[in-house]
Parts: structure tokens; C-alpha cells; sequence
């Protein structure tokens, strides 16, 4: 099953677990001190929030969860048939998991991960989803570390 997926910056996340809590009718299925994410079937998402110094609260990214590595194989190649620019990265630690990821901005300049986990983290991991997008936007895109 895939899942659509959102990440949302939040200013106090005790306040926003509270908030999403009441919206969602359960608990997150992740918490961590500055980190938190529902896993929800109905609608069929992955909502996460954080808690990140300097990063301005509002929308993160979007993107699709994938449930096996065919499928974000298979995302990631329709989107290099349409000739978008992606960078690809393999075994990524990101808010708390190992993902295998492709991204891409649509048209607009919105943020996309589209992505298979598969495996948890005992931390967050690098977050610098500011500059992949950089990298996006070059000509020759670099390996650059990024997170959602």
C-alpha cells in the first residue's frame, strides 16, 4: 500500500501532538523530543511533525510511501520518463528510520519524497532538505545529505 505523506515544521510540538491528536482520533505511532509521526490508515498517510532550529513552521514536503522498493522504483522511473530532475539516495537515515528515497520538485517548486523505509534509527539524522533542493535546480545535481 502506498501512503500519502506530509511534513509539517511546528513551533511546539507538545501543542501540536495535542492538536493532530484530537484531529487524527489517535496518538502518533512515533515520538521523539522534537519528532513525531502518525501513521494513519484512514485516510492512508504518513503525517510527521518536528520541532527544527531555524526552519519556519508551515509545510515541509510532501511526498509517497511506497511499501517495497518496487515501488519507489516505479515511481522513480515514471518520473525520469517525464524528464523531471531527481536525486536518488540509498539507505538514508531520516527522522528516525533507513529509507531509500527519490527527489523531485513538481513545476510550482513544491517539495517531493517519494520514498520506502526499511529500517528504524535511534536518531533523526541529517537534515539539510534546504539543499537538496539546490541540487535539484543545478544542472548536474549533487550528492548532497538531506532528510525530510
Amino acid at each position: 500500500m502506498n501512503r500519502f505523506h506530509v511534513h509539517v515544521n511546528v513551533d511546539n510540538l507538545k501543542q501540536s501532538i495535542s492538536f493532530y491528536s484530537s484531529l487524527f482520533g489517535t496518538y502518533p505511532a512515533v515520538t521523539k523530543d522534537d519528532y513525531a509521526k502518525w501513521l494513519l490508515d484512514d485516510p492512508a498517510v504518513n503525517f510527521a511533525i518536528s520541532v527544527r532550529e531555524g526552519a519556519k513552521p508551515g509545510l515541509n514536503h510532501v511526498g509517497l510511501q511506497t511499501g517495497d522498493s518496487a515501488g519507489l522504483t516505479a515511481i522513480s522511473d515514471r518520473l525520469k520518463a517525464a524528464e523531471a530532475t531527481t536525486f536518488d539516495e540509498d539507505a538514508t537515515t531520516c527522522c528516525y528510520a533507513v529509507s531509500d528515497k527519490t527527489w523531485v520538485q513538481d513545476p510550482a517548486g513544491l517539495r517531493w519524497e517519494t520514498f520506502y523505509t526499511h529500517g528504524d534509527a535511534t536518531e533523526y539524522g541529517v537534515d539539510a532538505s534546504d539543499t537538496i533542493y539546490t541540487a535539484i535546480d543545478t544542472d548536474t545535481p549533487k550528492a548532497t545529505p538531506a532528510c525530510c
